[in-house]
């Protein structure tokens, strides 16, 4: 927190809202639905593509504030496999958005000690796009600071597929697939994409719609979520803020009851597996 407070002055609406946060309950992992961008550019009378750039500030301004709070994780939602149906015009403009993100903020990243994963089905994006993103992955790998998982060409329904899959074909290697051969929680989360990683404690989802979007479906079974109106070029660091101090008014209770349980249900599993994957 203390780096967040090296930029804000006192008196202005930020600095009061973060004198408001418990730097003892905040969450690790934060989850992102950014939603809204083509309304944003609609109601300027604009193309949807001025709504795409514009959210680029949105993405600077969450993961900084991110990064200077102390939150470990930041799993934004960039793009769907469903996106592919958009005109073909307005996905390459998306690619050229990213290539260009990229290469602009990659010495940020690496100033700020920050590291970015994409997460997703990589292998059916344009070349370009995963040369882009495996640089970005492989240039920041030694970083320790905030984790940022990009998830681009992702469905969470994919996602747990591939999770059985890899489950399956892996323990077939291993020999262990006979009649005694089950999967359970465990096996299927170590083969998610966020192998490794705690499950959101937080998913944000701008622009007031009251759907998850196929995002995440596993991890988020015990999110707090938080719904703004806000769309997603306009969401800055006082959104971010509300957002925290909203999830720490939550009694996070697991199934339980009031008091008996805190932190993550998959805690031990996660322990056993060490710091977040890289």
């Amino acid at each position: 927190m203390k780096a967040l407070f090296e930029i804000l002055k006192p008196g202005e609406k930020d600095w009061d809202l973060a004198r408001m946060l418990d730097p003892g309950r905040l969450p690790r992992h934060i989850a992102i639905i950014m939603d809204g961008n083509g309304r944003w550019a609609s109601r300027r009378n604009l193309p949807r593509v001025a709504g795409h750039k514009a959210g680029i500030e949105a993405v600077r301004a969450t993961v900084e504030t991110s990064a200077r709070i102390g939150i470990e994780i930041v799993t934004l939602y960039a793009f769907s496999t469903e996106n592919w149906k958009r005109p073909r015009s307005e996905v390459e403009t998306l690619w050229n958005l990213l290539h260009t993100y990229i290469r602009k903020e990659l010495p940020t990243l690496m100033e700020n000690n920050i590291r970015m994963r994409p997460i997703g089905r990589l292998h059916q994006l344009p070349e370009q796009v995963r040369q882009d993103l495996e640089a970005a992955m492989n240039e920041t790998s030694g970083n320790t600071g905030l984790l940022v998982n990009l998830a681009i060409n992702y469905s969470g329904r994919a996602e747990i597929v591939d999770a059985v899959n890899a489950a399956v074909r892996a323990a077939r290697e291993a020999g262990a697939v006979d009649e005694h051969f089950r999967l359970d929680e465990a096996l299927i989360a170590a083969h998610l994409y966020t192998a490794g990683q705690p499950e959101p404690d937080l998913l944000i989802r701008t622009s007031g719609e009251l759907r998850i979007s196929n995002f995440l479906l596993w991890q988020i079974a015990y999110a707090e979520i938080y719904v703004t109106p806000t769309l997603w070029p306009d969401f800055r660091r006082t959104d971010l803020l509300e957002a925290l101090l909203e999830y720490q008014k939550r009694d996070r209770r697991f199934g339980g009851l009031a008091g008996t349980r805190s932190g993550n249900p998959d805690s031990s599993f996660i322990e056993a597996l060490g710091s977040p994957a890289q």
